[in-house]
């Protein structure tokens, strides 16, 4: 993907609104679904839904088993929420952001500075065809972006690239169930039409892909943690919220999501896996 294809018609919309404060407390640090410990006791509010944000991006990186000490690549950083995490809770960290739209950056730039010893850069570059040199991180983490890239052979070929010999990577996903491949051709029609004029372009993949594609590759075998009830709130909060639910295909989309989500044709998970 390149800068001139980006396609991000819900950061168009934060972008647009970021200065309200409820949009603000909601999405300027975070922006994807969040994690409840108990979805039942959710309090569906700006705040509610910030610290949700943030407990799921510990949760990917934790899957990741990050450490005082090393060097981590996040891939379609946004403003720097999860590297804000990892830069408040962990010392003499490398951090590096990387994303494809400068815009996003630009901010992260403004708002995420290096406590004590760590250090902390922001790239502009594909997801793709990472800007780095071999063996360069210890870790890479991926919070709800792998499904924009255009390819994930080739994400997962740049990720094995760029880790160290022992490196890990930790993303979150939403995965479709074996189910859902009876609805394939709506699925497709939806992600091309309601999907893309909410999310931008976007690609669902199988359990089964992503294990024959780590494997086919020499990482070692993928972990998984399905956290599908703990981000059920997260809808909820998409209707709340007028800058995400502004249209009525948006609203369809989040509707759609949540069917599918509640019915068990879509899972949300967090996997990890290391190389040799």
């Amino acid at each position: 993907m390149s800068k001139a294809e980006i396609n991000l018609p819900y950061f168009d919309k934060i972008l647009a609104n970021l200065e309200d404060k409820v949009v603000k407390t909601m999405l300027g640090n975070h922006v994807h679904w969040g994690y409840w410990e108990n979805p039942n006791l959710a309090q569906i509010t700006a705040q509610d839904f910030a610290i949700a944000a943030e407990k799921l991006s510990q949760k990917v990186y934790q899957a990741a088993d990050i450490q005082n000490g090393i060097s981590i690549l996040d891939v379609g950083c946004g403003f720097g929420g999860t590297i804000t995490s990892i830069n408040h809770n962990y010392s003499a960290i490398k951090i590096t952001g990387l994303n494809i739209d400068e815009r996003q950056l630009a901010i992260a730039r403004k708002q995420v500075h290096p406590r004590d010893d760590n250090t902390i850069e922001f790239v502009q570059g594909d997801a793709i065809k990472i800007p780095f040199a071999d063996n360069s991180f210890d870790v890479v983490l991926a919070v709800e972006c792998i499904f924009h890239f255009s390819s994930r052979v080739a994400f997962f070929q740049e990720v094995k690239r760029v880790l160290k010999p022992g490196g890990k990577i930790a993303f979150s996903d939403f995965v479709p169930t074996p189910a859902l491949k009876f609805f394939e051709p709506v699925v497709r029609l939806f992600l091309k039409d309601f999907g893309a004029k909410t999310y931008g372009q976007a690609n669902f993949i199988t359990l089964a892909y992503y294990d024959n594609l780590v494997k086919k590759l020499g990482f070692n075998s993928l972990k998984i943690e399905d956290i599908t009830f703990n981000t059920l709130p997260t809808y909820t909060i998409l209707k709340e919220c007028s800058v995400l639910s502004s249209s009525p295909i948006a609203r369809k989309t989040n509707n759609i999501l949540e069917c599918m989500t509640r019915l068990g044709l879509l899972r949300y998970l967090i996997l990890s896996v290391s190389i040799e």
